[in-house]
């Protein structure tokens, strides 16, 4: 569980569509506050389905080779599938022009509470729909089992905590690196989502048919 849960936070963490969103709305008009409820929103929806999965599960997997099982494999299956299909999608379109949304224009004038349901709506929900399955298979019976999924909620919001603490305590430097920041994103956003959707894509995929045939 650990590895799987430490490589999907680190995806999760990586995703360039909320963290240029994130990086707009600490760039605005009392940023720091907005940036801290976009992270504390983002926090929320995390912990929120992992205490769900818990609740559900008890803390116990389903038995190996039992109709629960199989379906939890068949979903991680599905979503890695659709990870794949969707860098597929992207390469196809990696030359097109990039559009801007014209929400984001918009980011200036939220408020923190706003900021906060914005991090729910940007959540990569297939790749938490990922976590969440894991999640289903592990036997939370130890203090380490939680530790490893209080890191996976910490992981997956790490890069935000990281420009969150930057623009706090260095805000002379911090709007000059988040501009610079939001550059990079805006002209490597595609590879992005086409490495890291490939590499998890695969990894769903490939350990679920293994689980599956064995």
């Amino acid at each position: 569980m650990v590895g799987d849960l430490l490589l999907i936070g680190l995806a999760i963490a990586l995703e360039p569509f909320p963290l240029t969103a994130f990086v707009l709305v600490l760039s605005a008009e009392r940023g720091t506050m907005k940036g801290l409820g976009f992270i504390l929103g983002w926090l929320a929806c995390l912990v929120a389905v992992i205490a769900a999965v818990v609740l559900v599960t008890g803390g116990h997997p389903p038995r190996a080779h039992t109709s629960p099982s199989t379906a939890v494999l068949a979903v991680k299956l599905a979503l890695g599938a659709g990870l794949i299909g969707y860098a597929g999608r992207k390469r196809q379109q990696r030359h097109r022009p990039h559009k801007t949304p014209a929400w984001m224009a918009r980011l200036d004038r939220l408020s923190p509470w706003a900021a906060a349901g914005l991090a729910a709506f940007l959540q990569p929900w297939v790749l938490v729909g990922a976590g969440a399955a894991t999640v289903v298979q592990a036997r939370l019976a130890t203090v380490g089992s939680y530790l490893a999924l209080t890191a996976f909620c910490l992981l997956a919001t790490s890069s935000f905590l990281v420009l969150e603490l930057h623009a706090t305590f260095a805000p002379a430097t911090a709007g000059a690196r988040l501009g610079r920041l939001r550059k990079w994103l805006d002209s490597h956003q595609d590879q992005v989502i086409i490495l890291v959707s490939l590499l998890i894509g695969l990894w769903l995929m490939g350990k679920s048919l293994y689980l599956l045939v064995s």
